[in-house]
């Protein structure tokens, strides 16, 4: 009598495992990435036996927070990066059980400074950029640092124009705010040779002078919501926005990217190295979801194939800069082993 119970409660038991298992991949992560990983979801859900992953754009350091809090099918399988993971997430990867990581390349994207086309397209410096937006900028001594008194883009630069500077751009969980600030604001900080030295002699000085945004209303937090940037300098045209070329690229008729140092915003500016801010882009897998969650390694193959990524892809549609052929194979093998990352 007492088996009947026992047996019915090991039923009851492998029923709710059955009903609580996830048949979708779920991907999370950067804004910039999501348009290509959407479009390899669709033909991936289109062309073979499984769902179309759900995807959803939380950022590139709100993505890491996700997928690195452990696993299980309550945490992310893949998450979108438009910068590489930092050491920090790595380590709380390691720290709460995600040990095993897969580290893919998808292409390159540049940065873009971008205004409406009812207005001049602008023509800056990176050095113009971080006068312009920088917390704290050189004063009027040698070595000296004052908050950023600057309020029009003439007062930085007497050959740009007289208006003022209002930038929309990314939160700082993005990663195109890291890739900002890294690649435009500490570019334009090391024209500063007094600041340049402090890399040697004070590097936490230094990180904070070339990466810290101002906080006094020029540079505006605009969220993940790229669309949402473009609707607002389409009604501003006196005002910059910050986002990924790819999305330059789908709204050219609304706007159009800033000359930096020289280099126009192009597909063929980024491919060839020209075009000062770019970046490259990634995504991770969770290696422990492999075999557990459906469909994880046959859409890798889908993401890494030459239909895909590679130079004639169908990504180049959404404006991926393809990595060369030698780097696309490097994670093409990264993937289809499945070799975890190392730091």
């Amino acid at each position: 009598m007492k088996k009947l119970p026992l047996f019915i409660a090991a039923g009851l038991v492998v029923s709710a495992s059955a009903a609580s298992a996830r048949d979708y991949i779920e991907i999370v992560g950067s804004s910039t990435v999501y348009p290509f990983t959407t479009v390899v979801a669709e033909t991936f859900g289109n062309k073979t036996k499984f769902k179309t992953p759900k995807i959803e754009s939380t950022g590139t350091g709100g993505g890491a927070k996700l997928f690195c809090s452990g696993t299980g099918i309550d945490t992310p399988d893949i998450t979108n990066a438009s910068r590489r993971m930092k050491k920090s997430e790595f380590d709380t990867c390691q720290k709460n059980g995600v040990k095993d990581i897969i580290e893919v390349q998808v292409g390159f994207d540049g940065i873009a400074f971008a205004n409406s086309k009812k207005a001049e397209q602008m023509t800056l410096t990176r050095k113009d950029i971080f006068l312009a937006l920088a917390k704290t900028v050189p004063g009027k001594y040698e070595g000296e640092l004052m908050l950023n008194p600057y309020k029009t883009w003439k007062d930085v630069n007497p050959e740009l124009p007289d208006i003022k500077i209002e930038v929309l751009g990314p939160p700082p969980t993005s990663g195109t705010r890291d890739a900002f600030a890294e690649l435009a604001l500490e570019g334009g900080c090391k024209a500063f040779p007094a600041i340049a030295a402090l890399k040697d002699t004070d590097k936490n000085l230094y990180k904070a002078t070339c990466h810290e945004v101002r906080e006094d209303g020029h540079f505006i937090e605009a969220g993940e919501n790229d669309n949402l940037i473009v609707q607002k300098l389409e009604a501003n045209p006196n005002a910059l926005g910050v986002f990924g070329f790819s999305f330059l690229d789908q709204n050219s008729d609304k706007v159009h990217g800033s000359i930096i140092d020289g280099s126009e915003l192009s597909f063929d500016s980024i491919a060839d190295g020209d075009y000062p801010v770019s970046r490259p882009l990634y995504f991770y897998v969770k290696a422990a979801h492999i075999g557990k969650i459906p469909g994880i390694k046959e859409f890798l193959t889908e993401f890494v194939s030459e239909d895909s990524f590679g130079e004639d892809g169908y990504l180049l549609e959404k404006g991926l800069i393809p990595l060369s052929e030698e780097q696309r194979e490097s994670f093409r093998a990264a993937a289809t082993n499945m070799t975890p990352m190392s730091m």
